[in-house]
């Protein structure tokens, strides 16, 4: 049962991920281009664990070199579905990877997992202070699978540590009509006045959200869809 649930999500993903595909070899070169393709045959080829450590996870510890660390994101995520990572070799991979190999695993996991078991790799993304890691731990699988307590900490993680809640998918949906979360985002706001301190603009926008008048529409952005241009920071 579960290997039919892996199929179908990963038969759903396919589009998307051929999309992205697609977009980041606008960007590579000719010799990227030619190692992606090389690393994706051979992740299809051998999926799954083999020995201490598998050929895929070694491509994914390169993609940085060999992509450039503005196009590592997309070129892992590939790999990973590729592979056809499951839970267990996506756990593997995050805990044992630099904090980009982490991010790639969390943008991964909507392609990847259909149910709520990789929410511990999202929680323990939630628990550092690494705002990109932060911002990707707040993508369309935490949409789906944090439960509602979960989910608020999280929108005033984003809002603690300066991450966008652009960046938080399905907020509008989520947002909308939760009392709870009003009466949160209310006490942070007063903790900050109190202080002397600016409340987050991004505060009062999630604020509006709540109310129940609200439209809850949109989303903030395409399932497990890491940018291709202007990440960041370095590689690490």
């Amino acid at each position: 049962m579960q290997g039919t649930q892996h199929g179908s999500a990963g038969h759903r993903a396919q589009p998307a991920l051929a999309a992205l595909h697609a977009r980041l070899n606008t960007h590579l070169g000719g010799e990227a281009r030619a190692w992606l393709d090389q690393a994706l045959d051979e992740a299809a080829a051998h999926p799954g664990t083999h020995g201490p450590i598998s050929v895929w996870e070694l491509r994914i510890a390169e993609a940085g070199r060999r992509c450039g660390p503005e196009y590592a994101d997309i070129a892992r995520v590939l790999l990973l579905h590729a592979a056809h990572a499951d839970p267990d070799a996506l756990t593997r991979v995050y805990r044992q990877g630099t904090a980009a190999e982490r991010r790639a695993v969390l943008h991964a996991l909507p392609h990847l997992v259909p149910g709520p078991d990789a929410l511990p790799l999202v929680e323990d993304a939630l628990r550092t202070n690494d705002t990109r890691l932060v911002a990707a731990a707040v993508g369309p699988y935490a949409a789906l699978h944090l439960d509602s307590h979960n989910w608020r900490h999280a929108v005033l993680k984003c809002l603690f540590t300066g991450v966008p809640v652009d960046e938080v998918a399905d907020l509008p949906r989520r947002a909308h009509a939760d009392a709870e979360l009003a009466r949160m985002l209310g006490a942070y706001a007063d903790e900050r006045a109190a202080a002397g301190r600016p409340v987050p603009e991004d505060l009062y926008r999630v604020l509006a959200l709540t109310e129940p008048t609200a439209t809850p529409t949109g989303t903030s952005r395409s399932p497990g869809a890491p940018g291709t241009s202007g990440t960041s920071g370095k590689e690490s």
